[in-house]
């Protein structure tokens, strides 16, 4: 019998526990930490702008092309779009859940690449990103001036330059967006008079600026082939892109030849400035000029894990901040998961002291306690290693059915420390008490395991959205129960040969013992006589029982159901929609 193999070998039952230990302290360490589990199908984000586009020609220059040739592709759920009256096109493509995200990248970008051509010149040249990403912003992260030095424009920019790069190159980072007043941009301001006075056209004006203000390369002085006495090379330098507003006013527009070769410069149909890129938006930190940084995750990337190397990375830039720039984050969603686990851990431990009390306080022998005391911490956290093992996260949901598993665990290290008990009481040995209990047990023991895997396995088979939600809690609570199992058979019996020796007389215990034993017989006295009266009125019961049932079941129809439960995690978002024109 296996049980008799590892009671001869405590030593190699106490080694498989210890592995089990080591592992789930492994696993503990690097799984991800998250609120729910990840149900949330892999998405792909495709972003591009078409500069002074309404949403309407984005719809017809942009969208379309982009959509058709999108639509489609493999494993895609559905696609939505969002053209703003900024030239901003923002195309979603949400995936079935458990499509590679990589490979659903690969996919939308060949979609995307078969489209460019059908697209407007300009969006060509601002470019077509795509990327994968998580829908749900983990973070913002704002810059703000508490002495007011630095305007919103110049903390965009700073954001822009100094802080978005490096927060993109992040593990689990998925983008990272600058929220404000834009970067930095020379803006032309046109008078329409003048340009009709002067025959010009905006167009005219733009062509001229990109034509004069752009990176040439110029060569080199003396390269080879050269002839001889030629003893340097010299490679040349010219200034390329114009950088203040005098140089672009200084731009040649035109040359008249009718009015004597008159000069038309930038300056004579208006000015220039250096100003933002946009104006279409603002961010606002407790009345102050600020800029938001908004950090979106990867798909299956460790929420809190990056919240901690981001806060640790932004902590490392504030070192190089000019004075008067400092960051705070206003919105930290993983604040409320951390509280919530953590109150999850405390609820594990409570659970499992006050079962360790309740065994103390019935079976009345501190080391029939020592066997469920030791095996339940080696039963839980070997369960972190199953959750490893399946690709699971430390959530809410794979905590709850590891406090649930307790009880469970706990069953079996009270049948088989009382089944041996029972020997030992009859004076056998430790050693051959355990082998007896088990060779009655170990039927019973793995009957129930099965019994118990064969109800909550099912559950992970529910399809969709409901299925990825209990997948994770029904396998923990089957594994650990798998688990519970392996320690009954080999280290729950081993423990209680070594340990359990015949237990005190009841009246030589001590008086904690004998009154919690006086409370518990009267209770049980009551009990029974209870349980003979609700016998002799067996047509009462039954109709209690029935009405049970009825009101249980009006109960359950005016319930709200929802998918999860809402909860309060500490911020309020508000939603307006202007009038057309405002």
């Amino acid at each position: 019998m296996i049980s008799r193999f590892f009671i001869d070998r405590p030593v190699l039952a106490n080694v498989l526990a210890l592995v089990f230990v080591l592992i789930g302290l492994v696993a503990l360490i690097q799984l991800p930490n998250a609120q729910y589990p990840n149900v949330v199908p892999p998405t792909v984000q495709v972003t591009t702008r078409y500069p002074g586009a309404s949403a309407k020609t984005l719809v017809d220059t942009v969208a379309l092309p982009l959509e058709q040739s999108v639509n489609g592709v493999e494993n895609m759920l559905y696609m939505q779009s969002t053209n703003a009256a900024d030239g901003t096109y923002t195309l979603t493509v949400t995936f079935a859940i458990g499509t590679d995200p990589d490979m659903a990248q690969i996919l939308v970008e060949n979609r995307v690449s078969a489209a460019l051509s059908s697209l407007p010149q300009e969006v060509q040249i601002q470019g077509v990103t795509t990327r994968k990403k998580s829908t749900s912003i983990l973070e913002f992260v704002s810059l703000v001036s508490p002495d007011s030095r630095f305007d919103s424009l110049f903390l965009s920019n700073y954001a822009v330059i100094n802080v978005q790069n490096e927060l993109e190159r992040l593990n689990g980072v998925g983008d990272v967006s600058v929220l404000g007043a834009g970067q930095y941009a020379m803006r032309i301001w046109m008078d329409p008079n003048l340009l009709q006075n002067r025959g010009l056209t905006p167009q005219d004006v733009i062509n001229v600026i990109q034509q004069q203000s752009q990176e040439v390369a110029a060569g080199a002085v003396g390269a080879p082939p050269a002839p001889k006495g030629q003893n340097f090379q010299y490679t040349l330098d010219l200034k390329g892109r114009l950088d203040n507003p005098s140089e672009f006013e200084n731009i040649i527009v035109k040359v008249d030849p009718q009015y004597g070769g008159r000069i038309t410069r930038i300056r004579d149909i208006g000015h220039a400035e250096l100003g933002a890129q946009t104006y279409s938006e603002t961010f606002v930190l407790d009345g102050r000029p600020a800029t938001g940084i908004a950090i979106s995750l990867l798909p299956n990337a460790n929420a809190v894990a990056v919240a901690d190397e981001v806060k640790a990375k932004m902590d490392e830039l504030a070192k190089a901040f000019p004075p008067g720039l400092a960051y705070v984050t206003p919105y930290d969603t993983t604040k409320f998961v951390k509280a919530a686990i953590s109150e999850v851990y405390w609820t594990l431990i409570e659970a499992a002291v006050l079962v360790l009390i309740v065994i103390l306080a019935f079976l009345q022998d501190w080391r029939a306690m020592l066997v469920p005391a030791t095996t339940v911490p080696v039963t839980i956290i070997g369960a972190f290693a199953a959750m490893a093992a399946l690709g699971f996260s430390i959530n809410l949901a794979t905590l709850f059915a590891i406090v649930l598993a307790i009880g469970i665990v706990v069953d079996d290290a009270i049948v088989i420390v009382e089944g041996v008990s029972r020997y030992v009481e009859q004076g056998v040995p430790g050693r051959e008490a355990a082998a007896k209990a088990m060779e009655e047990l170990l039927g019973p023991v793995i009957g129930i395991t099965l019994v118990l895997m064969s109800v909550f396995i099912p559950a992970a088979l529910l399809p969709g959205l409901t299925g990825q939600l209990y997948r994770q809690f029904a396998l923990v609570i089957a594994a650990t129960a798998f688990i519970s199992a392996v320690n009954a058979v080999t280290l729950k019996p081993t423990q209680s040969a070594l340990w359990l020796r015949a237990p005190t007389p009841p009246e030589r215990r001590n008086i904690l013992y004998r009154a919690f034993n006086a409370v518990y017989g009267a209770a049980e006295r009551g009990y029974v006589r209870l349980i003979g009266a609700m016998t002799l009125r067996s047509g009462a019961m039954v109709a209690l029982a029935l009405a049970l049932v009825v009101v249980a079941i009006w109960g359950l129809s005016r319930v709200p159901t929802a998918f999860l439960p809402d909860e309060d995690q500490g911020y309020l978002i508000v939603s307006a929609q202007l009038p057309d024109g405002a």
